[in-house]
């Protein structure tokens, strides 16, 4: 797992050691403590990639340092950060060397998956990750990290109602995607999951 420590926190330019600049720096420490595991844990359900995740988070992470002072409600840090890195994953499928992938026949390493697993199993993620990337933002949001739909709006930038029909067509795609035996109901299926 990524650890950032606040030594490697970018310099703001201002003089260190300055009393104001500790107890940002001791805060902001704080908060990585308590919350980068969950906060990469949501980077890596939004990318399906766990190094993209790193890297959506330490720039993430450095953006939210950066505004560190700006940020006055303390309760609502994680819908900024969550807010931030949902825009840095779009903004990696809108840059030319993304287009320019090819698929290939060998399959990355995917044991780093089963560290998010929820117990559903590896067929729904792979479901969800064959969703498009603001459609799989929209269903990361609502149902993994469960948030409401005004807070998905609000760390998405869109309405309400975008956040509802998104969430009614990235569902009725997955139905399309998923497994037979994945489907409530499905005589392989154990009993105490219909």
């Amino acid at each position: 797992m990524m650890q950032l420590h606040s030594r490697e926190v970018p310099e703001t330019g201002g003089v260190s050691g300055r009393p104001r600049d500790a107890v940002r720096d001791a805060e902001f420490t704080a908060y990585l403590h308590a919350r980068q595991p969950s906060l990469l844990r949501t980077a890596y359900l939004l990318t399906g990639d766990r190094h993209t995740a790193e890297d959506v988070l330490q720039t993430s992470l450095a953006k939210l340092y950066l505004a560190w002072d700006k940020v006055r409600d303390r309760d609502s840090v994680d819908a900024y950060v969550r807010r931030i890195m949902v825009n840095e994953n779009n903004s990696l499928w809108r840059r030319p060397w993304k287009r320019r992938e090819h698929a290939s026949d060998t399959m990355p390493e995917t044991a780093y998956a089963d560290e998010y697993d929820d117990g559903r199993g590896s067929a729904l993620w792979q479901v969800v990750q064959s969703l498009p990337p603001k459609a799989r933002a929209v269903v990361v949001l609502r149902y993994y990290e469960q948030l409401s739909e005004a807070e998905t709006a609000d760390v998405l930038g869109i309405s309400v109602g975008t956040v509802k029909s998104q969430c009614s067509r990235a569902i009725a795609a997955m139905r399309e995607r998923v497994p037979a035996d994945l489907h409530p109901g499905h005589p392989g299926r154990p009993e105490e999951t219909r």
